[in-house]
């Protein structure tokens, strides 16, 4: 049965988010989604604000994922995430909130302004975030 699985670490620079034996992930590439078996050619990627999805044999985990990198090397996933928050965490209402805000100060905003980037990353970051929690509650 092991030899089915794969060591899935996720890690931002404030904590381990996730250390699991998992059968697949599905995650955001900053050239498009990949998935990952046990087997898989080792490599090395950058990943974008997006939802990825590991599968374990008693559920399916999702996590919203803010950008980083991702490496694949042996029956190992490194994901090191600019920010990271696995579905069951992500507060709604917090997340809707940060949303009016950022879409509010970003309407002030030329794209040359300094602050736009900021607020556009926030903005796709907390669509993120409802994205992955609206989808782990349909599977759910």
């Amino acid at each position: 049965m092991a030899e089915n699985y794969m060591q899935l670490d996720v890690v931002t620079p404030e904590k381990a988010v996730l250390s699991r034996m998992v059968e697949e992930v599905i995650a955001p590439g900053s050239a498009g989604e990949f998935g990952v078996l046990i087997g898989h050619t080792p490599f090395l990627t950058t990943l974008k604000p997006g939802q990825l999805i590991a599968k374990a044999e008693d559920r399916d985990i999702y996590m919203a994922v803010g950008g980083g990198f991702a490496e694949i090397i042996g029956s190992r996933v490194i994901v090191l995430a600019e920010s990271a928050v696995l579905a069951e965490d992500i507060n709604e209402q917090e997340v809707k909130a940060d949303l009016e805000q950022a879409e509010h100060k970003l309407k002030g905003l030329d794209k040359e302004d300094s602050e736009y980037s900021k607020w556009d990353s926030r903005i796709r970051k907390a669509e993120v975030k409802l994205k992955v929690l609206e989808n782990w509650q349909k599977a759910s």
